[in-house]
């Protein structure tokens, strides 16, 4: 939906709640540096510390790389030399809190167990950011097997983002926030996991609850909610609620008075008809005239 120009709103800047906050990262890729560039937007102070080779992010696409680590302060270190786990424990010595993706077994080696860190540094709080939780914690995986295990990968084509790993970042962010005021209330560190199998399976309760399956109300069983085909395009109708749907209906010259004329066919048939003569322009125009919630899309 469309609506006429005006001044754009000045964006909302996150609260600075962790100001004063001290976070090291040795988490590499995008979960990680995601979340990292969220704490930084809540005010938090970030260090980075990335092996030798430096993080694969900055390979697959320099631009989000860039963009996740704006305003943090990088470091480069071998942790499996001395002078790396020099420059490791200095940077521990005073951080607030530390994130890592590494699978616990590579911990283990690395001594970066919770127990080895608690008993070091007894104010620090780690976030660990695995694939899966207990005793799948070692298998390998990745954002695409963790949507497909929780039914979120249709047919042949990829998700259209990385919903596991942007939902682990922002969880992991959510951590760091219970992390901080945990140790500000009771004045020592804590442990917390993030799996990223967990955010796929977060992400997918709708669909687990039955509210995306294919025929429920939002999974294209009702005829305001739907992807339909246009003129020129394609149109994302939202019409769900009860007054939405009658303002489509009456637009569209429909006789739907209730829910359930809404799941019949010949709505379906209808509402597809009336929107197939229309460009997305006149839908544009439609929807702003009769507070229809659409979106007009390129074929």
């Amino acid at each position: 939906m469309k609506f006429p120009s005006s001044p754009a709103p000045k964006p909302v800047k996150p609260l600075q709640s962790l100001k004063g906050v001290r976070i090291l990262s040795l988490a590499l890729n995008l979960p990680g540096p995601a979340a990292l560039m969220r704490c930084r937007q809540m005010g938090a102070t970030c260090r980075k510390l990335d092996p030798p080779a430096g993080d694969p992010m900055r390979q697959y696409n320099a631009q989000a790389y860039a963009d996740m680590h704006a305003g943090v302060k990088l470091l480069s270190g071998d942790l499996k030399t001395d002078a790396g786990q020099a420059l490791l424990h200095h940077e521990l010595a005073k951080s607030d809190v530390l994130l890592t993706s590494f699978r616990p077994s590579a911990l283990l080696k690395l001594g970066l167990t919770w127990k080895a860190l608690h008993q070091q540094y007894p104010h620090l709080s780690q976030i660990a950011i695995v694939g899966a939780a207990g005793e799948r914690a070692e298998e390998p995986g990745h954002d695409l097997t963790y949507l497909a295990e929780n039914d979120l990968v249709t047919g042949l084509d990829l998700p259209a983002t990385l919903y596991a790993d942007m939902g682990g970042s922002l969880m992991t962010s959510e951590a760091v926030l219970q992390v901080v005021m945990h140790q500000r209330s009771k004045g020592k560190g804590a442990y917390l996991e993030i799996a990223l199998s967990g955010a796929a399976a977060y992400l997918a309760l709708p669909r687990t609850w039955g509210l995306t399956q294919p025929g429920a109300a939002v999974g294209g069983g009702h005829a305001g909610y739907r992807v339909y085909p246009c003129k020129d395009g394609r149109v994302a109708l939202a019409a769900l609620e009860p007054h939405f749907a009658a303002r489509l209906c009456a637009a569209a010259g429909v006789e739907a008075a209730s829910m359930e004329a809404m799941f019949a066919a010949a709505t379906h048939e209808a509402v597809a008809a009336f929107l197939s003569t229309r460009t997305r322009k006149q839908l544009d125009q439609l929807a702003l005239a009769k507070d229809i919630p659409l979106h007009t899309l390129a074929r």
